[in-house]
């Protein structure tokens, strides 16, 4: 799951600076862009933001039917959903490679939804693992736990080092995704997808064998 969030950092980077500022994962963040636009926010996007609302959703939709009714544990549905996240990932990363996203374009909007599709269905499944203070697509139920639990708040400090490390990991993801842009330009953006998506799969075989 820590490995997922690092991915997280990938993607919404990737989204934000290739795919004028939207989130493909941090729907909190689509829903002020969003409302800031509509309120007449000057040159914020409206149409991005909304279908990465719409694809994230249908996502977790799809996630949640996967996994809803196997226990709380990795098991064969698990496999299926972080799988499925990993071959959108990677293909939509392949894809860009070949073709570059431009801003507005339907191609762009495209690769906006379905993305944000895929992590609607590793957050459904990583939900229903239910590994503490790590949804893998935001920090800020972790970084409240962190504060929150410390001993300087009077609490026990528990869990604090994967607390830490979530934060720290999708800070260092989002590091790699504005690298990655900033060196590779346009194809960057397709490279931060393939990246993220090489590493869903490789957690989601790890996670397989670690199962079985």
């Amino acid at each position: 799951m820590l490995v997922l969030t690092f991915t997280t950092g990938i993607v919404d980077a990737v989204g934000y600076l290739g795919l004028d500022r939207v989130f493909t994962a941090n729907m909190t963040g689509n829903v002020v862009i969003l409302g800031m636009a509509l309120a007449g926010g000057d040159d914020l996007p409206v149409l991005g933001p909304a279908l990465a609302l719409g694809g994230f959703f249908l996502g977790a939709m799809l996630g949640g039917r996967l996994v809803n009714r196997a226990p709380a544990d990795w098991v064969r549905a698990s496999t299926w959903a972080f799988g499925l996240t990993g071959v959108l990932a990677t293909g939509l990363g392949l894809g860009s490679l070949v073709s570059p996203p431009e801003e507005g374009t339907i191609w762009a909007f495209v690769v906006t939804g379905v993305l944000a599709l895929a992590m609607g269905i590793q957050a459904a499944a990583a939900r229903r693992l239910a590994v503490k203070d790590v949804t893998t697509v935001v920090v800020t139920s972790t970084l409240t736990g962190l504060a929150a639990d410390s001993r300087l708040a009077g609490g026990t400090g528990a869990s604090w080092p994967r607390r830490l490390l979530a934060v720290a990991l999708i800070l260092a993801g989002a590091g790699v995704g504005a690298v990655l842009l900033a060196v590779g330009g346009a194809s960057g953006i397709g490279v931060g997808m393939l990246v993220a998506g090489v590493l869903s799969l490789v957690v989601t075989i790890v996670g397989h064998v670690i199962h079985r």
